[in-house]
């Protein structure tokens, strides 16, 4: 996977290069209509998907693309990251904030600290092999997923993922003394830890929790029923083995056009014997039914005469009456044996 340079944030790359959950900052050319420009919000990207807001000021003012030395969550050292947004967009999305507990952003990193973010950068792959060998040691009932070192190398972060409670006491005083620097163990879910290390999804794109998709919405199988999907747990699931996120994407608009149909658990009795509905087609606005002592055969139906049925609430024609566009003949599969 390429990740883009700072040329790409400028919008001077000529390469086509990628940055997960980059964002399009369509009000860079506007400036603020109150003329506030001192302590602005700046949003800087650090490993992957980790993403935060900061409080720039007028000694730093950096750019898209700038690296800079932020304050960090416990005071002690500096972190480093790319600026990815400012101006008048990162101030929207951090509307619901308070800015003022917002950290600071020290300086634009110098090129000595710059070199000793890229020295720990490129030593966490090897950390995290050399960290799942001492948690399997130890026969953790846990799984690291990722490693994060601090700009400054005073701490690395352990991201985890577990069923259960873990004891780890032991696994960090066995990381400290391998390391030599501060442990941090964070848990995290499993669709974080796909957005985390990325893959191919079964459309044939890259995971949308590794790309753009930064806030996870819980996800039931009612959305499937909702989109008359087929209740397959193999092709529902994704790599996170949960249910998938854009089972979400088209949720809405399902629901709106299933407001125009009836009740699907209500029988129609027709002059033929009593029929139920067997499938819905949102688009064409068709309910497809069939005899009870005849499931095999469905008849494609408009919702329109369906409700003029229930609202008169009298005996209707026969489907094959009904229905004006076509039949469905579903055929049980029958097993020959061949043997000789």
């Amino acid at each position: 996977m390429n990740k883009s340079c700072s040329n790409c944030l400028k919008n001077k790359c000529k390469k086509k290069c990628y940055k997960k959950l980059n964002v399009l900052d369509w009000l860079s050319n506007i400036k603020s209509p109150f003329g506030d420009q001192n302590n602005d919000v700046v949003e800087v990207q650090f490993k992957n998907n980790r993403k935060e807001f900061f409080i720039s000021t007028e000694i730093t003012s950096p750019l898209q693309g700038d690296i800079v030395s932020v304050e960090t969550q416990s005071g002690k050292g500096y972190d480093i990251g790319t600026v990815i947004l400012t101006g008048e967009l990162a101030k929207l999305q951090t509307r619901n904030i308070n800015v003022e507990t917002l950290k600071k952003i020290y300086r634009k990193s110098t090129y000595k600290e710059i070199r000793i973010w890229k020295f720990f950068r490129n030593k966490e792959s090897s950390t995290l092999l050399k960290a799942k060998k001492i948690s399997n040691h130890l026969n953790l009932s846990m799984k690291i997923c990722d490693v994060e070192y601090q700009g400054d190398g005073e701490k690395a972060t352990f991201y985890y993922t577990a069923e259960n409670r873990v004891d780890f006491r032991k696994l960090i005083q066995e990381l400290a003394i391998q390391f030599h620097t501060r442990i941090e163990m964070r848990q995290i879910g499993y669709r974080q830890e796909a957005g985390k290390i990325g893959g191919i999804g079964s459309c044939g794109r890259e995971l949308c929790c590794s790309t753009w998709l930064k806030n996870f919405q819980s996800v039931s199988t009612n959305s499937a029923r909702y989109q008359q999907l087929s209740i397959n747990i193999q092709k529902l699931t994704g790599q996170c083995s949960k249910l998938k996120c854009c089972l979400n994407y088209e949720l809405d608009a399902y629901l709106d056009s299933i407001k125009d149909f009836p009740d699907f658990n209500k029988k129609i009795h027709t002059e033929k014997g009593i029929a139920q509905c067997m499938k819905i087609d949102v688009f064409k606005k068709k309910m497809w039914f069939s005899y009870i002592k005849n499931p095999n055969t469905w008849y494609g139906i408009e919702v329109k005469k369906i409700k003029k049925i229930l609202e008169k609430n009298q005996i209707a024609p026969p489907l094959e009456e009904l229905s004006t566009i076509n039949t469905i003949k579903k055929t049980e599969l029958t097993f020959k044996d061949f043997s000789i």
